[in-house]
C-alpha cells in the first residue's frame, strides 16, 4: 500500500507530475523511432530469416533483439538506438583514466565535463557511421554472418546508394535518440539513456509472456508445476539482484572540524564512505557477452564447414561448458579491469587528506590508499561472483529445462536485462522519493529510504 500511495502522491506535485509526463512522452517518441523500417529492404525475405532465427533461439540474436527493443526484427532505422552513445561514453571513460589530457578535462569541473560531452558526441557519430555501414553490408550479403543465409536476397538494389541511405538513416535516428535521452535527463525523471535501455528491454516482456502462455497452457510442452517453480525462482533472483545492486561496504570516515577563523580543531564529525559491492554495474556482462558471440561468429565465418575449428566455433556460440567457462572468466576479468581503471584509491586518499578527513586507525596518505584498495579488492571479488551467478542463470535455465526455455523468456531471469531493469528502477524511484520527501509526502517505503546504485 505504501508503494501505491507513493505513486499517487507523485502526481499531486505539479513539478514532479510534469517531469513524469515529459519522460513518458519522450520515451513514446523513442519507441516510434524503433518501428520505422529501413528503406530498400525486402520485408518478406527479412521476416522469413527473422522467424527462423527466433525459432532457433539464437542467443546472439536474442541479445540484440532485447537491447534494441525489437528494432532488429523489423530492421528499423532505430536499430542502433542509444548504444553508440553508451559505447562512446564507456570509451571516453576508459581513456580518461590513461590519457592525461582527458583526465585533466575530467577534473576541470563543469567546463571540462562539457568538453568531454562534446568529444563523446563526436565519437558517437563516428561509431554510428561505422556500425551502420557494417549493417548495410550485412543486409546486402547476409551470408557474411551465416553461410546458411546464402541465396537470401534482403536488398533488391544493393550498392553505394543503399549503403549511404542506411548510414544516413541509422545515424540520424541514433543521434535523435541520443538527443531524446539528454532531454529526459534534463527535463524528466532519471537518466535518459538508462531509461531508454530499460524500456527497450521491457518492450520484449509481452512477447515473453505470450510465449510462456503458449508453452504452458496452449501447446502444453511443459507442466504448469514447472511454471510455478520458475515464478518462485524468478522472485528469488530478483531479490538477489536487488541485494547485489544495493549492497555497500561502509568505510568509517572521521573529519576534523575547525573554527571559521582558522583556529585549532574543536570537534569531530563521523561519516561513511559507501563502496558498492557491484561497483561495475552491468559493464562486465556488456563487454563479455558480445565479445564471445562475435568471436564465435568470426571463427565460424572463416572456418571450413566441417572440421575442428568449425566445431569449436559452434561450441563457443551455444550454451556449452566451453561457452560458460570462457564467459565466466571474461566476466570476472572485466569486473576487476573496470574497478582497476575507475576506482582510484590514491586520489580518494589525497582528497580525504586535503579535507582533514581520515579512516580511523589508518594513517593518511599512502596507507589509506592501500587500505581502500585492499577493501575494494575484497568486495569486488564478492561482487564479481554475484554478477557471475546472475549472468549465468538464463543459460543454466535454458540448459536444465525440458524442452529448453526460449531465450525471450530466460533472459528476464538474470543477466544484463534483469540488472538494468532493477538498477534503473531503483534509481528512478529514489529520485521520485526525494521529491516526495522534500515536500513532506510519504515515500515508497514505510520505513527507511531507497538507495540508488551509488549507495545513497
Amino acid at each position: 500500500m505504501s508503494m501505491m500511495k507513493g505513486f499517487s502522491n507523485a502526481f499531486r506535485i505539479p513539478e514532479l507530475r510534469k517531469k513524469i509526463l515529459v519522460t513518458f512522452g519522450l520515451i513514446f517518441v523513442c519507441r516510434l523511432v524503433a518501428q520505422i523500417p529501413t528503406p530498400g529492404v525486402n520485408w518478406n525475405e527479412l521476416t522469413t530469416i527473422i522467424n527462423n532465427l527466433r525459432n532457433s533461439d539464437s542467443t546472439l540474436f536474442g541479445w540484440f533483439e532485447t537491447f534494441t527493443g525489437g528494432a532488429l526484427g523489423q530492421c528499423s532505422i532505430g536499430f542502433l538506438s542509444i548504444w553508440p552513445y553508451i559505447s562512446a561514453q564507456i570509451v571516453i571513460q576508459l581513456l580518461s583514466s590513461i590519457i592525461p589530457s582527458l583526465e585533466k578535462l575530467k577534473k576541470e569541473g563543469e567546463n571540462g565535463r562539457q568538453q568531454l560531452a562534446q568529444i563523446t558526441r563526436y565519437l558517437t557519430i563516428a561509431l554510428c557511421v561505422v556500425q551502420a555501414w557494417g549493417i548495410a553490408s550485412v543486409l546486402s550479403n547476409p551470408a557474411m554472418i551465416d553461410s546458411s543465409l546464402k541465396g537470401h536476397v534482403l536488398v533488391p538494389n544493393p550498392g553505394l546508394g543503399f549503403h549511404l541511405m542506411t548510414v544516413i538513416g541509422m545515424t540520424t535516428a541514433s543521434l535523435f535518440v541520443m538527443w531524446l535521452a539528454d532531454q529526459i535527463t534534463t527535463f524528466g525523471i532519471g537518466n535518459g539513456a538508462s531509461l531508454i535501455i530499460m524500456i527497450n528491454i521491457t518492450s520484449r516482456l509481452p512477447e515473453a509472456l505470450m510465449r510462456a502462455y503458449d508453452r504452458y497452457f496452449v501447446a502444453k510442452t511443459a507442466s504448469v508445476t514447472g511454471l510455478g517453480v520458475l515464478i518462485c525462482f524468478f522472485l528469488l533472483v530478483v531479490m538477489g539482484t536487488v541485494m547485489l545492486t544495493q549492497g555497500v561496504r561502509k568505510v568509517a570516515i572521521h573529519s576534523t572540524r575547525r573554527s571559521v577563523g582558522g583556529g585549532g580543531a574543536y570537534g569531530m564529525k563521523q561519516s561513511f564512505m559507501p563502496l558498492r559491492v557491484n561497483y561495475t554495474g552491468v559493464m562486465p556482462i556488456i563487454f563479455a557477452q558480445p565479445l564471445i558471440q562475435i568471436a564465435a561468429a568470426a571463427v565460424k565465418y572463416f572456418a571450413a564447414p566441417t572440421g575442428k575449428l568449425h566445431d569449436f566455433a559452434m561450441a563457443l556460440s551455444e550454451t556449452t561448458w566451453l561457452h560458460i567457462s570462457i564467459y565466466s572468466v571474461l566476466i570476472v576479468f572485466f569486473t576487476f579491469f573496470w574497478v582497476a581503471t575507475q576506482f582510484n584509491a590514491i586520489d580518494i586518499s589525497e582528497n580525504l587528506k586535503k579535507d582533514g578527513s581520515y579512516v580511523p586507525g589508518i594513517r593518511p596518505g599512502r596507507a589509506t590508499a592501500e587500505y581502500l584498495d585492499d577493501v575494494m579488492t575484497k568486495i569486488t571479488l564478492i561482487g564479481a561472483l554475484g554478477l557471475l551467478a546472475i549472468a549465468l542463470i538464463p543459460m543454466l535455465i535454458m540448459s536444465w529445462t525440458k524442452p529448453p526455455l526460449p531465450w525471450a523468456i530466460a533472459s528476464f531471469f538474470g543477466g544484463t536485462s534483469l540488472l538494468i531493469i532493477v538498477g534503473v528502477a531503483l534509481d528512478t524511484l529514489r529520485i521520485m522519493e526525494s521529491h516526495l520527501l522534500v515536500r513532506k509526502y510519504e515515500g515508497f517505503l514505510s520505513h527507511g529510504a531507497l538507495r540508488g546504485r551509488g549507495g545513497r
